[in-house]
């Protein structure tokens, strides 16, 4: 049968997604590109915020509703955080929560002897492992893939639904990271990209390591030319861990590191763990002793109680950091979380004054940081060639680099010279030698 997966939210759901494409290519069954080719769609939802719920909801109908015949399967966050609110999974035949992701072939099988709509959503556990779990490629990427390793949330911020979706902190050995990642260079992966919920809380759970170990496993394998970190918590990371991480060649110079606020009274009521001077030292630490380092963030603006005078300090610091790229969203209540229930709940109308006022910020720091970038000569991993001609690739600190060449040069390392600033990137020039 020929089936389809659609990922929805973050870098761990892609990797998940494709834990379970590869599971029933092995089974033999046959991977298409889109839903209109399918006879079994796989959604794999987050529930991040209610619009992320709304997404998936919508998705579903839409699926049923030009492809009826289809089977339809639901995984992921949403149906895990809420088992008991089956409100927008009617058209889902099959209901899986996140600890089902093994089950999918044999209620596959079930569901085609039957017929019968399937709910599996178990609860999650303490003291539980690490799910034993290793790709073989990447959704078909030639030069990056994405390794999970870690899962799991303890930080329950007043916010966020993912603790009850994800579960607790829980890491994958470092021999099992090992044998994955030779696994990726043996196929021809240049860069692996480390992913988890927490990711900076990776070790936690098992004690006597953390994520300087798992970086260095992975830099340890020949063939992998680079190493990037997925999204951090400014948990655990101290200078001492930062020094360590820098003698690392193959670690790259950037940094997405959290801040949703920087205003400390915000943070406070956020429960997020450090104050806006905490994260500026590890900011200045990782500046420090990366060369050429990027810091990239996400921003939240009118979250529950933020003043106008709260706002400006947020706005002021993400200004003072100088970052090279920030997501701004506005807070979205979710039900279930501390946020939800929390009094002063800003209106839509001063949520949408923020964001554009945040978002005009963060575009003169993004160019800004892009001026910093010409005139030098990085080395870029370049991917594909896209719409207008040119080859696209990252450097180490992914600012994304143009490059107009006849030359086939996807999975290939070029050393470029940043010329131009040209939409979210820069324009390269190559000479051939």
């Amino acid at each position: 049968m020929k089936f389809t997966v659609i990922t929805l939210g973050c870098k761990v759901n892609q990797y998940e997604s494709e834990i379970m494409r590869e599971s029933l290519l092995a089974a033999g069954y046959e991977f298409v590109p889109t839903v209109s080719q399918a006879e079994i769609v796989i959604v794999n939802s987050c529930t991040v915020t209610a619009v992320s719920d709304s997404k998936a909801k919508k998705l579903m109908r839409r699926i049923k509703r030009e492809s009826p015949g289809c089977i339809t399967v639901l995984t992921g966050c949403m149906p895990q955080a809420f088992p008991e609110n089956f409100t927008g999974f009617e058209f889902a035949d099959i209901i899986m929560g996140n600890k089902c992701r093994n089950d999918l072939l044999p209620l596959l099988q079930q569901y085609l002897k039957t017929g019968e709509r399937i709910v599996k959503i178990l609860p999650h556990e303490d003291d539980v492992k690490f799910e034993k779990m290793q790709v073989q490629s990447s959704f078909g990427e030639r030069t990056r893939a994405v390794m999970k390793i870690e899962d799991g949330c303890n930080r329950f911020c007043s916010y966020c639904i993912i603790p009850y979706a994800r579960g607790r902190v829980r890491s994958k050995s470092l021999g099992d990271i090992k044998l994955e990642a030779q696994g990726l260079a043996d196929k021809g992966y240049k860069e692996i990209v480390l992913v988890g919920i927490n990711l900076s809380a990776y070790g936690s759970d098992i004690g006597g390591i953390n994520l300087a170990d798992a970086i260095e496993a992975v830099c340890d394998i020949e063939g992998i030319e680079r190493v990037r970190l997925g999204s951090l918590e400014p948990e655990r990371l101290d200078e001492k861990m930062i020094l360590r991480l820098s003698r690392l060649s193959k670690l790259c110079p950037q940094f997405h590191l959290s801040l949703q606020s920087g205003c400390d009274q915000t943070l406070k009521r956020m429960n997020r763990h450090y104050t806006s001077g905490e994260y500026m030292e590890i900011v200045n630490n990782l500046r420090n002793h990366f060369v050429n380092c990027s810091i990239t963030t996400d921003v939240m603006v009118g979250f529950p109680g933020e003043t106008e005078e709260e706002f400006e300090a947020s706005l002021k610091f993400v200004e003072e950091v100088g970052f090279s790229r920030v997501h701004t969203f506005a807070y979205s209540r979710r039900p279930g979380t501390v946020a939800d229930s929390a009094k002063n709940q800003v209106t839509k109308k001063d949520k949408d004054i923020r964001s554009k006022k945040m978002i005009e910020s963060a575009n003169r720091s993004r160019i800004e940081f892009l001026n910093t970038q010409l005139g030098r000569i990085e080395e870029v991993l370049f991917e594909t060639r896209n719409s207008d001609g040119l080859f696209e690739g990252y450097t180490p600190n992914y600012t994304q680099v143009y490059l107009d060449t006849n030359e086939d040069i996807s999975n290939k390392l070029l050393n470029v010279k940043l010329v131009e600033i040209k939409g979210e990137g820069c324009l390269g020039s190559y000479e051939p030698r």
